[in-house]
């Protein structure tokens, strides 16, 4: 009797810190997955007029800081004052400054966060639940956008959603069937920052 018991603790023993092991190593990897997924975001994101970083300098506090990104697209650090920083990536914009901070440090080690990524939005109006502004915090289309908006009012043309978007100093304006899109008979629109998308 007593070995009928004690196999199958044996068995639980053995067993049961593989699949515990397993199962934390599964956690693990999904966790640098997670991670590798949103430095890559990171890395190709394009900061913006309204967006909060982190420049940290390592070994100095004093000029390390939280920073917004100011309505013309420069923000302000100590020692090199002004600095451009809207349109480009947050590794753009660590060499530039580690370019500008070599004229007082040796050797400077910079890191550049996005804390608040506010620059990147979208307005959307006309016959929607909940017109509004909406911040796209990754790439968004037409078909995504919509819901955030509550859905179409009963009295919207889904057929002719007009989007307005600013590209070299003139407006473009692209009209899009949003049935077509559901259906697959035209492609998703992606948005990009700035878009004005009326429902009409």
């Amino acid at each position: 009797m007593k070995k009928i018991v004690f196999f199958p603790i044996l068995f639980a023993l053995i067993i049961f810190p593989t699949l515990l092991i397993a199962q934390q190593e599964k956690e693990l990897f999904e966790k640098k997955q997670a991670q590798s997924e949103i430095k890559a975001d990171v890395t190709d994101y394009i900061i913006g007029p309204e967006d909060v970083l982190y420049i940290h300098v390592w070994r100095e506090e004093l000029l390390s800081r939280t920073v917004p990104v100011r309505m013309d697209g420069n923000i302000s650090l100590p020692l090199i004052d002004e600095v451009p920083a809207a349109g480009l990536t947050p590794l753009q914009l660590k060499e530039t400054i580690t370019e500008k901070l070599k004229k007082f440090i040796d050797l400077p080690n910079v890191s550049v966060i996005v804390m608040e990524a506010n620059s990147h939005k979208v307005f959307v109006s006309g016959q929607v639940r909940t017109p509004g502004v909406y911040r796209l915090r990754s790439e968004t289309t037409i078909l995504q956008i919509i819901p955030m908006a509550g859905g179409f009012t009963e009295w919207a043309n889904q057929k002719r959603i007009l989007i307005i978007r600013k590209e070299g100093g003139s407006e473009k304006r692209i009209t899009i069937n949003y049935k077509r899109i559901t259906e697959g008979k035209d492609p998703n629109f992606t948005l990009k920052a700035g878009d004005t998308i009326i429902v009409p």
